[in-house]
């Protein structure tokens, strides 16, 4: 979480949030005056998220039932856009990535957390996305990569911003 560099008032699109095991740690580090778009493309999986965020005091969490070719988001609102172990179960993730650009406010990032393809733990290696081409999908959806965390030992950690 403290890689993610978050702040109070940020919008932050978690993209795959599943049952939310993630959002309410980004829903307390952004802080009542910020707001999380949990997404994902299972309507059930969001039927468990809701149930979990009803036990608990955060109001600031929207669960969006998404696609996995378009997150269904407001433009130009998200500073962060995060995708933990999710881009590899996308049929279309580049596709994804073009249409997620202009959900994001000028100065956002991406982040992209998925399973390295040289890692022991983690999917089948056929159904992991190679690091070159994430990058490359990435590049094509107009996001730069402007950094690289190296700590976890089996998953890429990339920071992407966009180009324009």
């Amino acid at each position: 979480m403290r890689a993610l560099g978050l702040r109070r008032g940020q919008v932050v699109a978690e993209i795959g949030a599943g049952p939310g095991y993630f959002t309410p740690r980004l829903a307390r580090a952004v802080g009542p005056s910020g707001h999380i778009y949990a997404v994902d493309s299972e309507a059930l999986v969001l039927e468990v998220l809701r149930q979990r965020l009803a036990r608990t005091r955060l109001h600031n969490v929207t669960p969006v039932l998404g696609r996995d070719d378009d997150a269904l988001l407001p433009g130009g609102r998200c500073d962060l856009a995060l995708l933990i172990n999710v881009y590899h179960h996308m049929r279309a993730g580049a596709a994804f990535l073009r249409r997620l650009v202009p959900t994001l406010a000028r100065d956002a990032r991406v982040v992209n957390i998925d399973w390295d393809e040289q890692a022991e733990w983690g999917p089948p290696p056929r159904r992991r996305v190679p690091r070159a081409r994430f990058l490359r999908d990435a590049r094509r959806a107009g996001l730069r990569l402007i950094a690289e965390h190296r700590f976890l030992p089996h998953q890429y950690f990339f920071v992407l911003r966009r180009t324009g």
